[in-house]
């Protein structure tokens, strides 16, 4: 796409995983080729009410996380890291991360260098009794 293009965040449907496995969070996509018709970035809204979490796992893709609203821990690669508003945490591509439960609502802003959303594969990681959850 090489014009630009303006999103209403308050006009979006929230998404959500099939699986609450994986994270009882919402999530609102900003810019996807699969909906916008953008290209080369896919970003987005994550937010999380008091006793949400989202499932460890990782994806290829580096992803940018940029605090909103609230605070909460994000674990990389096993270390933990504050997110709190004006806070950005960069992770790697294929580092194991997510929000093990937050005590209070949480927000912020996430992006990915791809064209669009489809295109990033989550892998789960296991859960203590339970088989590896994939997205295909």
């Amino acid at each position: 796409m090489r014009h630009a293009l303006s999103v209403d965040a308050s006009n979006l449907p929230d998404h959500g995983w099939d699986d609450p496995a994986r994270g009882t969070l919402r999530w609102k996509t900003l810019h996807s080729g699969d909906v916008t018709g953008s290209n080369s970035l896919v970003c987005g809204i994550a937010m999380m009410q008091a006793g949400d979490h989202f499932a460890l796992h990782r994806h290829a893709q580096p992803e940018v996380y940029f605090g909103l609203e609230g605070e909460g821990i994000v674990m990389i690669d096993g270390q933990p890291h504050r997110l709190a508003p004006g806070i950005a945490l960069f992770v790697p591509g294929n580092a194991l991360h997510g929000v093990p439960e937050v005590a209070a609502p949480l927000r912020w802003f996430y992006t990915f260098a791809c064209d669009s959303f489809d295109q990033i594969h989550y892998e789960f990681a296991p859960q203590p009794g339970a088989a590896d959850v994939r997205q295909p």
